[in-house]
């Protein structure tokens, strides 16, 4: 939960005042707004949660899918910032991507909610939901900006985003149930399996490559038009 708000933070820091005080107001507005639900759950009931193995094989798919768009967004953004030749399709896709708060953030809100009511008995639900949403308003502005005055190059700012989404995955990828592995180990070799990756990634490769020459010749005819 630690590294998914550093990730969440370390992003905010590629946006604009206007934008990081969008994303800001979404997320105070939903752990303000979201405690009629959180009252209903308990601390048996969240037990059971991190006890299912399915329900958290579920949340490292999601956690797998968050990690994936991140990186696509770091992609993107040294595509843009070195290509000579960018196209508005995927300009376009760069600002979807980068305006995109995250899927895991919001979880990681909702229980922060939850841990505050059972921590504070006695307050009023609505008087620690809107605190809480408050102190988020408060928050996430200054440790976005307080990391961007730590990091103020765009580069290592990118490169730390990236690796802290690589942790992230490969703690998704070893995820542990109860002391057990997500996928049990097998003492032989499945060849026909192995040779069907091989074959995806020589075909990925080729096609990759095909497309990458494709372009170049676009770009050279219209080079030569010019």
């Amino acid at each position: 939960m630690i590294v998914v708000c550093f990730s969440f933070v370390l992003k905010q820091t590629f946006h604009r005042v206007r934008e990081v005080m969008a994303v800001t107001v979404v997320l105070m507005f939903f752990g303000a707004m979201t405690w009629p639900y959180a009252i209903e759950q308990s601390q048996a009931q969240i037990a059971a949660w991190l006890g299912n193995g399915q329900l958290m094989l579920d949340t490292a798919v999601l956690l797998s899918i968050d990690i994936a768009l991140t990186f696509f967004f770091c992609v993107l953004h040294v595509d843009l910032n070195t290509s000579g030749h960018v196209s508005q399709r995927k300009r376009q896709l760069y600002r979807l991507l980068k305006y995109f708060p995250g899927l895991m953030v919001f979880p990681v809100v909702f229980s922060m909610l939850v841990t505050l009511i059972f921590a504070l008995p006695g307050v009023s639900f609505p008087v620690i939901s809107w605190s809480y949403g408050a102190l988020l308003f408060l928050l996430v502005p200054s440790a976005t900006y307080g990391l961007r005055w730590l990091l103020p190059e765009v580069e290592i700012r990118l490169e730390v985003l990236f690796l802290v989404n690589l942790l992230l995955a490969l703690t998704g990828i070893v995820v542990t149930v109860n002391g057990r592995t997500a996928v049990a180990g097998t003492g032989g070799v499945d060849w026909r399996a192995l040779g069907g990756i091989g074959a995806l990634v020589v075909l990925g490769c080729l096609a990759g490559w095909g497309l990458y020459e494709i372009k170049n010749k676009k770009i050279n005819k219209k080079r030569d038009k010019r």
